[in-house]
């Protein structure tokens, strides 16, 4: 299958800002976010920060110690839906720059929305966090898994309090005015907003109707709290944007304590400051937003709720990865609407989706550190991540064979060469090749199977009459079996009604065995590989491919419903090996000849029930 990548795909993930990445920690690639945080250490920008251990204002930190960690960093996903590859990014420079640089990242859920929030989404990224293998708000240096992330919503008390200190200093104020009237004076790019009529109220006032609005005096949606800035602001973010707002919601974590909850570019800052961060490293749709982000802590530690230096917002470019959406909306439509089979499907680019697929921490990693970190948008290829998975499998896989498209191979003269139909000998392959085992390391043990009369082939590598080039089976010709005997094929041995060859026979060549003496003497033009009947095992194996065909698939207004991969998801009946069926869930191998697959973490029962989901072939089968 093939497909052109699109025009403006920026690189293949080689030749970036991160082209010579290893990804192993023991080479990083400079980029800005890098630069920042070595001239902040190097000035000591936050030398003189306090810790107290736990978040807290000026007067709680100014008790604590010296700060243990050099930067703090935090990913901070509000808990409204699953996290995708997009987030496993952001995880990856948040927390990988806060141990590279002798600092803490914290894990804190940006909860300010009740309505879309859930502890199953809660629950779901502390768990991808985890798997990735990071541990937060801890000491540096010392893993902390068990520590509990942080939330916004715990700190809903001293929100208010900047929110009456802002209304108590003139700069902030009750409106009034609908949303559509709120809409008509803020004004566009061209045309500066109007001050609302409520805009000059005395701070006595303003207090009194925040406090009635705190109080459930009224209405959803009848009013809001805005920041006093400058209604003829370039930046329309600074038009004396919303913090506070009306809303009658049970919140998750809070109840029904509040009826009146903070925006979230009003939350987000004052969490930074509590939790003493240094760099708030977000993507760059935040940017606008940065000068309220510094406004507002500016303005809080002139009122001596925090101390200064304030926390600082960096941007960089989000994931733009080929064939892939992140728009949670949309892949909430793909769940909901049955597209898919759930989050974990193994076609999303959720975490939880990879994760099932067989992606591994380490490639995700090395993704992201390949991809670099830079300040403008661009594309990368999903062959990029497909080869940093093939990368970190390749020496850690074990192989084994499989047959997915089965055909029977019949060996008619077995009982003359053996003295019995009946019999079978053991069969030896590595479980991993000699150039993938590290010097001064013991290998795996082999891997055993039967071979019999009777084997299991590959349907493709039988033809009656071969195409020109063909050096597989066809009458009188000699291969292979791997790991096995040399055998020449006789011909066809049984076909349907509708001609379809059903059982291959051919002839095993004596003396012929891999690993023996006359393992050489008789030349086969190629070796193929099979599975015994006598010990192969059936398995479900689901070959999973990417779930669009298109290279944007919701690029410039399209449907991306249509731009589905009718060929995503084969489920095939398929044999295996012996030791493919004692797999554990979650173990991965490399099937030889076809790819990586891994056993399913779900549905897969060792010994009983295999089933294998393709995770990526051998090569890349999308490219040019």
């Amino acid at each position: 299958m093939s497909s052109n990548t699109p025009s403006h795909t920026a690189n293949n993930g080689h030749k970036n800002n991160a082209a010579d990445a290893s990804g192993d920690g023991e080479h990083k690639v400079s980029n800005f976010l890098r630069q920042i945080i070595e001239k902040d250490l190097a000035q000591g920008t936050y030398a003189e920060r306090r810790w107290a251990g736990v978040p807290g204002g000026a007067d709680i930190q100014g008790k604590g110690q010296p700060d243990p960690a050099k930067i703090r960093t935090r990913f901070p996903p509000e808990p409204n839906g699953y996290l995708h590859i997009g987030h496993a990014k952001s995880i990856c420079i948040n927390f990988g720059l806060a141990e590279e640089y002798g600092g803490v990242c914290h894990l804190r859920f940006d909860d300010t929305n009740p309505e879309k929030e859930d502890t199953e989404y809660v629950n779901s990224i502390i768990d991808a966090v985890k798997w990735l293998g990071f541990s937060w708000n801890g000491e540096p240096g010392k893993a902390n898994t068990e520590a509990l992330p942080y939330q916004a919503s715990d700190y809903f008390d001293f929100m208010f309090e900047c929110a009456l200190y802002l209304i108590g200093a003139g700069l902030a104020y009750v409106d009034e005015q609908t949303s559509e009237e709120m809409r008509l004076n803020r004004g566009d790019f061209n045309t500066p907003g109007k001050d609302s009529p409520f805009r000059a109220r005395t701070p006595a006032e303003n207090l009194t109707r925040f406090q009635e609005m705190r109080d459930g005096k009224h209405e959803d949606g009848s009013m809001v709290l805005r920041a006093r800035i400058d209604m003829a602001s370039p930046n329309i973010n600074l038009r004396d944007p919303a913090i506070y707002r009306v809303r009658r919601a049970t919140h998750h974590n809070t109840g029904d304590k509040w009826c009146i909850y903070p925006m979230y570019t009003f939350a987000h800052p004052i969490e930074d400051a509590l939790e003493q961060i240094t760099h708030s490293l977000c993507t760059l749709e935040f940017e606008d937003q940065r000068p309220f982000y510094d406004w507002l802590l500016e303005k809080l530690c002139e009122g001596g709720l925090f101390a200064s230096p304030p926390p600082r917002q960096y941007e960089f470019a989000r994931l733009n990865l080929t064939y892939v959406i992140t728009s949670k909306r949309k892949l909430a439509q793909l769940v909901y609407d049955n597209k898919v089979n759930g989050w974990d499907d193994p076609r999303l680019p959720t975490i939880v989706g990879l994760r099932r697929r067989g992606y591994t921490p380490e490639s995700l990693k090395l993704f992201a550190e390949r991809i670099g970190v830079t300040k403008s948008d661009s594309w990368i290829d999903y062959a990029t991540l497909e080869g940093c998975l093939r990368e970190d499998l390749e020496n850690k896989a074990h192989r084994g064979m499989a047959v997915l498209d089965p055909v029977k191979l019949v060996l008619t003269n077995w009982a003359e060469v053996f003295g019995s139909d009946d019999y079978t000998e053991t069969c030896e392959q590595p479980a991993l090749p000699h150039s993938a085992i590290a010097e001064g390391t013991e290998p795996p043990p082999a891997r055993q199977f039967q071979i019999g009369k009777e084997v299991w082939i590959e349907r493709e590598d039988f033809e009656e009459v071969p195409p020109k080039g063909y050096k597989r089976l066809f009458p009188g010709n000699v291969v292979r079996l791997k790991g096995g005997y040399v055998i020449e094929c006789i011909g066809a041995g049984a076909k349907t009604e509708e001609g379809q060859v059903i059982e291959v026979h051919a002839k095993v060549i004596a003396n012929t065995k891999s690993g023996t003496a006359g393992a050489d003497s008789v030349k086969a033009k190629a070796a193929i590989t099979w599975v015994s009947v006598a010990d192969g095992v059936q398995a479900e194996v689901r070959l999973y491919d990417r779930l669009f065909s298109d290279p944007n698939p919701d690029a410039g207004g399209k449907d991306f419903i249509e731009a589905l991969n009718p060929d995503s998801l084969k489920v095939v009946t398929a044999f295996v090996e012996p030791s493919l069926a004692l797999a554990q869930p979650d173990q991965k191998f490399q099937f030889e000849r076809f790819g990586y697959f891994v056993a399913d973490r779900v549905d897969h029962v060792a010994g009983s029930k295999p089933v294998f989901n393709r995770v990526t072939g051998l090569k890349d089968s999308w490219g040019k």
